[in-house]
């Protein structure tokens, strides 16, 4: 019996959930950059918590309007329908990957020089993960000038997961704070990078999904070839 190649079967599967979710995540940040902005521009009684924004705008401002970008633009680029149209793809990666480093940056930026409240302790947190984000859109980008795919994905989806962890660090806290009460400086930076590795293991699950899918459809599967009496050779 002879084999030939069988061309597998795509089933569509569902498009719009996991962008969806991404979507709504990201609203949480949004929305507090949305608020951060009006408080700059209406004219808000200066505090002690928002003095440094008020001193130096432009670095918080650059961070709102492109994490905004970047977050919710980001999660299309999580639709597969989109992912497979090749202009659509290139377009929002040319301005997703502009905005994620500009997010990285000015969010490193802010960590590194804006006097911060007394107390704050995540300092250094903020500043790894910054870096990690900020290292992977640049070897993402290095690995798409390669033409390396797969490598340019899986390092463009750990950089988006740790962009968007400001959404996962409001669900992470506010439990906390619903049943242990305001936690101090310490559990809170805690807190916050649990929610930057809960992205980045999901991120991971993410890329080991799409690398088994990929190595199961682009095996050629088998059936076998009938002569004219239906007998298999």
């Amino acid at each position: 019996m002879t084999t030939e190649p069988a061309s597998p079967a795509r089933r569509p599967g569902p498009q719009w959930p996991v962008p969806a979710a991404l979507i709504l995540l990201s609203l949480i940040p949004v929305i507090a950059g949305a608020a951060r902005l009006t408080e700059l521009t209406g004219g808000a009684a200066i505090t002690p918590q928002n003095a440094r924004f008020f001193a130096s705008p432009a670095p918080v401002v650059i961070h709102i309007v492109s994490v905004t970008i970047y977050s919710l633009l980001g999660a299309f680029q999580f639709v597969p329908a989109l992912r497979g149209r090749r202009a659509w793809h290139r377009t929002a990666g040319s301005v997703l990957i502009p905005a994620g480093l500009f997010a990285a940056l000015s969010g490193l930026w802010m960590s590194a020089f804006y006097p911060l409240p007394d107390g704050d302790t995540d300092v250094p947190i903020r500043l790894f993960f910054g870096s990690a984000m900020l290292v992977s859109i640049i070897l993402g980008l290095l690995a798409i000038r390669r033409r390396d795919f797969v490598r340019h994905g899986a390092w463009m989806t750990r950089g988006y997961a740790i962009g968007v962890a400001a959404g996962t660090q409001a669900l992470v806290i506010l439990p906390w704070m619903l049943l242990v009460g305001t936690p101090d400086e310490l559990t809170r930076a805690l807190l916050m990078a649990a929610a930057w590795v809960i992205n980045l293991a999901v991120a991971e699950y993410v890329i080991y999904r799409r690398a088994r899918l990929s190595a199961r459809t682009s095996r050629p599967a088998v059936r076998p070839v009938r002569t004219a009496a239906g007998v298999p050779r």
